[in-house]
């Protein structure tokens, strides 16, 4: 059974059909960057699927807080989300290479359009904040890495939007 419309006493079947993106195909200079692209490829469909995951925890937990009535009960609930957020993703983030935990920042500002400090301010304080920030850059990421999918991230924007198409 498929969705139908009627016009003028016909009934159309009416069928949506996927977005299909057709990019000009790639040239790589050498094998390098041909494995590096590959990389691109498998580090995206690890990350991706967790940066949806973040963004819908950022809104239920938004929308959430605010039906509570006092700024007790909204810190209380905080603290709660965080010790599960804690429990349930350390595990995952800690088998994340490093290449994939910077690229993971990203899909979050691209998916939630916050920097993932801008979202650890919110929900947990300045002073949190600036600790996971201290913490990131000890190792030579940032969490206020923004995406820009017309710039330096131009090729991240052609492997997500085919990932989320299911083309690759």
């Amino acid at each position: 059974m498929v969705p139908a419309c009627v016009y003028k006493g016909d009934t159309i079947p009416a069928v949506r059909l996927p977005n299909v993106y057709v990019f000009r195909p790639l040239k790589f200079k050498n094998e390098k960057e041909r494995r590096e692209y590959y990389r691109l490829v498998r580090n995206v469909k690890k990350t991706l699927p967790l940066a949806r995951e973040i963004n819908r925890a950022v809104i239920e937990t938004y929308e959430y807080i605010e039906t509570l009535p006092d700024k007790k009960a909204r810190e209380k609930h905080l603290k709660l989300v965080e010790k599960g957020l804690k429990e349930q993703y350390t595990p995952i983030m800690k088998k994340l290479t490093f290449s994939q935990g910077k690229l993971l920042i990203k899909l979050v500002n691209r998916q939630t359009d916050s920097s993932s400090y801008e979202l650890v301010k919110a929900f947990m304080g300045p002073f949190k904040a600036g600790f996971y920030q201290t913490f990131a850059a000890l190792f030579g990421a940032s969490l206020k890495k923004e995406y820009h999918p017309e710039g330096e991230d131009q090729l991240t924007e052609r492997v997500v939007l085919l990932v989320e198409n299911g083309q690759i």
